[in-house]
């Protein structure tokens, strides 16, 4: 990758807070104009690493570019970085508008050079814009906190779980909102434990295990290098296609599962070449496929495989994924 159009560069970046090594030599690279995920089980050390992005923590080793100039050893959000961290801060008592006014004036901007009602439509809170934050929902208080990252143009956004709480209307509009700025040059950064929601967004990922990077790339290189996958298979005749998957090589049966609208499904474990072959079977023996997709997706395959401990099994169907991470305040960060 070229450095030249990082928004964030990090090398052997080191934090241990007492006797507990959060992030353990970490690498990071962060292109303008990237989505970039950022994945891994409860203590992984994403919070801490997006706290050291957003300057609420500062590295003890190593080295930090964000936006081309080094991070120092003082608290502060570079300027053009803004973002939250186990929620954004918000005051309740007032509204959503005067809530980003507040923020505004902060800065020394009034609320119209701010562009305070084109930020609660993006994120679509026109309709609540004078309604007290108290009342709002999680999802809305998400919303919220997006709008206010938004307040400073930033040209590196830094979020943790920004779908937390979202209902597919407010999920649309954050999707839409990140994938614009990605468009117009910003890069963002999000941690998630929704993989759909990553997949969806993200062109790249990095997948953390005990503060250490266990994996960091494009996502479709995940997909690539998984060894198997588990796929639900829904045919015409469930007979035929479960002996045929069983003559085909590479296809190991693994069980099954209820399929959409009552269908019998087959879920079959294997690697995309040996799958393709055994679709091609059944489409030569008259067998029409009717449903066809993994159990989990690659993303989430590649980060239970690589997060859970040897010997652990996930069944059919299972995630294994966990609650999100929690901390203590909400902390909120941007200039």
């Amino acid at each position: 990758m070229d450095d030249s159009i990082l928004a964030v560069r990090a090398r052997g970046i080191t934090k241990c807070f007492g006797d507990v090594v959060a992030l353990d030599g970490i690498d990071l690279d962060v292109a303008q104009g990237q989505i970039h995920g950022l994945v891994g089980p409860n203590g992984a050390g994403k919070t801490t690493l997006l706290g050291l992005l957003l300057g609420l923590a500062v590295a003890d080793t190593g080295h930090l570019e964000i936006l081309g100039t080094p991070v120092g050893r003082t608290f502060a959000a570079p300027d053009g970085v803004a973002g939250f961290v186990d929620g954004p801060g918000l005051y309740p008592s007032l509204t959503a508008r005067q809530n980003l006014a507040a923020l505004a004036a902060l800065r020394g901007r009034n609320a119209r050079s701010a562009g305070i009602d084109d930020v609660l439509d993006q994120v679509g809170l026109t309709d609540v814009a004078d309604d007290r934050v108290r009342g709002f929902s999680l999802g809305m208080r998400q919303r919220l906190g997006l709008g206010a990252a938004l307040l400073t143009r930033p040209r590196l956004l830094v979020l943790d779980e920004p779908s937390n709480g979202l209902d597919p209307a407010g999920k649309n509009h954050v999707h839409g909102v990140l994938n614009r700025l990605a468009r117009e040059g910003t890069a963002v950064v999000l941690s998630s434990h929704r993989m759909d929601d990553l997949e969806a967004l993200c062109s790249e990922a990095t997948i953390l295990a005990t503060g250490r990077v266990v994996f960091s790339g494009p996502l479709g290189k995940l997909a690539a290098e998984n060894r198997e996958l588990d796929y639900r298979l829904v045919t015409s005749d469930p007979r035929a296609a479960r002996r045929l998957a069983a003559e085909t090589p590479g296809i190991r049966l693994a069980g099954e599962a209820g399929g959409r609208n009552g269908a019998d499904a087959l879920v079959v474990r294997a690697r995309v070449p040996a799958l393709d072959e055994l679709v091609v079977r059944l489409v030569q023996s008259g067998i029409a496929l009717r449903e066809l997709g993994p159990v989990v997706s690659p993303l989430e395959a590649a980060f239970l495989a690589l997060t859970e401990p040897r010997g652990a099994e996930t069944q059919p169907g299972e995630t294994g994924t966990q609650p999100r991470e929690t901390g203590t305040q909400p902390r909120e960060a941007g200039r």
